[in-house]
């Protein structure tokens, strides 16, 4: 059976989506932009800034789903500007540092609020 996940951790959806859905043994977390999750205002930095911030998002789903980062089994990341790849890549990399799950990396015309960088993913649960 299908469980909406939800918690305060992270920001609240912003139109009619789940955070994440856990159904028959997987999560699959809606995109998290880089919003701070008590303000809900869009984390003021670089491409490095918004990425931590959506990786932190994403964990503290996971979490609140009772898995973590480490059982991510696919990401798709969303950037606003490709040249911004390497420097996401690196803030990326620390999160994944075994074992990374696979990933798909595109360029996108625009991301809700403007932000520089959007990020979905799938993960085992438990």
């Amino acid at each position: 059976m299908k469980q909406v996940i939800s918690t305060g951790a992270a920001p609240k959806a912003i139109g009619p989506y789940s955070q994440a859905i856990a159904w028959n043994g997987l999560i699959f977390l809606s995109g998290q932009i880089p919003l701070d999750p008590v303000s809900g205002q869009v984390v003021e930095g670089d491409i490095a800034d918004q990425t931590e911030r959506v990786l932190e998002n994403l964990k503290a789903v996971l979490e609140s789903a009772g898995s973590s980062l480490e059982a991510v089994v696919k990401t798709t990341v969303y950037l606003k500007d490709m040249a911004e790849f390497p420097v996401m890549n690196g803030v990326y990399g620390r999160y994944f540092t075994a074992n990374p799950p696979a990933r798909a990396t595109v360029e996108v015309a625009r991301l809700p609020r403007d932000v520089r960088v959007e990020i979905e993913a799938i993960a085992v649960a438990g």
